[in-house]
């Protein structure tokens, strides 16, 4: 009897994953958030043991806990990022989210191996749906970085269960953390107390353990000597000496050496698909002055906006260009912002660098004098459309038809040039309704819907934005712009040695390559950091 119970256990368990998945999945289809949809799932908890004794002095309830780690595997999401999304402790039942170190501990003590076993089939069953019917999710983590979890070790146990030594480990991010690093010169004099590679080390530092200057630089003397680090005041006043321009130089420079080691070591995929896109910085103080400070689709908000270039789709994902955006604001007398000079110098930088067949932007970028930088550079484009009256007239015309697809020719004319373009009417993805996409590529209605799906590559850069704001930036409320761009370039130029390291660590394996990292960004922070940092 016992015998059929287990069996009729372990069916159970199975049936609890995938009905879990599937009503994840559909939420997430009918246009709900992750967070909302994995709240109002079904979790049978009669399947799940709690290892944790009734006695136990944990607070948390178990299954706020299994919700919670469910998102974290959903998104890829570190322990320590995890840790700040406060706003999901009531959504998921609990009175708090845990610090990073209770995180742990629940998934490697509190869950056994059903529980966990639990969490990754439900979790990556969702990654796999979202991405196989190709519907929007922003927040879900790339496919490739569960399909071939199976053959892998467990994110959490580290790289160096994974077939690679400490030693080829810390060797390579040093040899990464040298590419990046060696790029930027402030400037300073010679025979300045510290160099510039001190101040690097402390600003990695600070991205690390995401404190503050004046904090972070007291904890970093306090492990790498007084005598060593600078202080706060005068980190401050040296990452001022980086102008723009030279800040922008010295990003470009650094990336190329990376993309040069990158080709070198492997068949890199020529030319590349990039997405461009704006994310956002909040800014909480005063606006007056602050010319580079922007307002937000929220009207109380304000923020500094910075736009990127990143490679998209089955290469080494690289930040190939960061640019600062400055907005015509209320409070200001800026000029209306000429997005389309934006692109313009992303995507020259870019072509420095590789060359670029697609360009991927979303609505924000939807102007015809950003369809014509894009034609005078000589790279394709794939753009949603916003609906104005004329889609409108097309999508009424193409119910009455009963047609899902339709492609109308059009042009571009403006004082840059002109070109022929075409409007791409598809089923939205996002549930019911008609997407539009603008795009400069020939498209036969029979194809239409298959080359639309390109768009879903940019989907990358949203898992980016993540992990460079929340795994690399430093915490700061200067005022000073001067700061605010070099920690944020800083955390784009982390980012991307942590990509280059995880690159060259599977380099020296023997098999396909696999873009999916093995190396964790909170891992290889920790490395760079330590490898900075003697041990006691």
């Amino acid at each position: 009897m016992a015998d059929s119970l287990d069996q009729l256990s372990d069916h159970a368990c199975r049936m609890t994953d995938t009905c879990t998945g599937i009503e994840i999945t559909e939420q997430l289809q009918a246009g709900n958030s992750l967070q909302s949809s994995i709240a109002e799932s079904t979790i049978r908890t009669e399947y799940l043991d709690d290892s944790y004794p009734e006695w136990h002095p944990a607070p948390d309830s178990f299954l706020g806990m299994v919700r919670l780690l469910i998102y974290r595997e959903i998104t890829g999401e570190s322990y320590r990022a995890l840790a700040r999304y406060q706003e999901l402790a009531e959504l998921f039942g609990l009175d708090h989210i845990p610090d990073e170190s209770v995180l742990s501990r629940t998934w490697r003590n509190r869950f056994n191996d059903g529980v966990r076993e639990f969490v990754r089939s439900a979790s990556h069953f969702v990654v796999k749906e979202v991405h196989d019917r190709e519907f929007s999710a922003p927040a879900v983590r790339p496919k490739s970085e569960v399909v071939d979890e199976k053959n892998r070790s467990p994110k959490d146990d580290g790289a160096a269960g994974r077939g690679f030594t400490d030693k080829q480990i810390h060797r390579t991010t040093r040899l990464a953390r040298d590419h990046g690093f060696n790029e930027f010169d402030s400037g300073r004099a010679a025979n300045a107390t510290y160099g510039d590679t001190q101040f690097f080390e402390l600003q990695t530092f600070m991205g690390m353990v995401g404190c503050g200057t004046s904090q972070g630089a007291a904890r970093f003397q306090y492990r790498r000597g007084t005598d060593y680090g600078p202080h706060g005041d005068t980190h401050l006043r040296a990452i001022k000496q980086f102008d723009l321009e030279t800040l922008i130089d010295g990003f470009d420079e650094a990336t190329d050496r990376l993309v040069s080691v990158i080709a070198s070591e492997a068949s890199f995929r020529r030319p590349v698909a990039a997405a461009i896109d704006i994310t956002t910085i909040p800014y909480y103080g005063d606006v007056e002055g602050m010319s580079m400070v922007s307002g937000t689709k929220e009207q109380e908000r304000r923020a500094f906006k910075f736009a990127t270039l990143s490679i998209v789709g089955q290469n080494i994902p690289l930040v190939l260009g960061v640019e600062p955006i400055r907005e015509s604001s209320e409070w200001d007398r800026n000029p209306p912002n000429k997005i389309h000079r934006v692109v313009r110098r992303l995507v020259k930088r870019a072509q420095e660098h590789v060359p670029i067949e697609t360009v991927l932007c979303d609505r924000e970028f939807d102007s015809q004098q950003v369809l014509q930088t894009c034609s005078n550079l000589g790279v394709n484009y794939l753009i949603p459309k916003r609906i104005n009256s004329t889609e409108r007239e097309v999508i009424e015309t193409m119910d009455d038809d009963e047609q899902e697809v339709a492609v109308e020719s059009a042009s571009v004319s403006v004082e840059t040039g002109s070109h022929s373009m075409r409007f791409v009417y598809v089923p939205s993805t996002k549930g019911d309704g008609t997407a539009v996409f603008a795009t400069n590529l020939k498209v036969e209605p029979d194809e239409a819907e298959t080359f639309c799906r390109r768009y879903s590559r940019r989907w990358q850069i949203e898992n980016e934005y993540k992990s460079i704001k929340h795994d690399f930036l430093a915490k700061t409320s200067s005022k000073d712009y001067r700061v605010r761009l070099f920690y944020f370039v800083f955390a784009v130029l982390l980012y991307n040695i942590w990509r280059l390291t995880d690159f060259l660590l599977k380099a020296g394996v023997d098999g396909e390559m696999d873009y999916a990292p093995i190396l964790t960004a909170g891992e290889c922070v920790e490395l760079i950091v330590s490898a900075l940092i003697p041990p006691d």
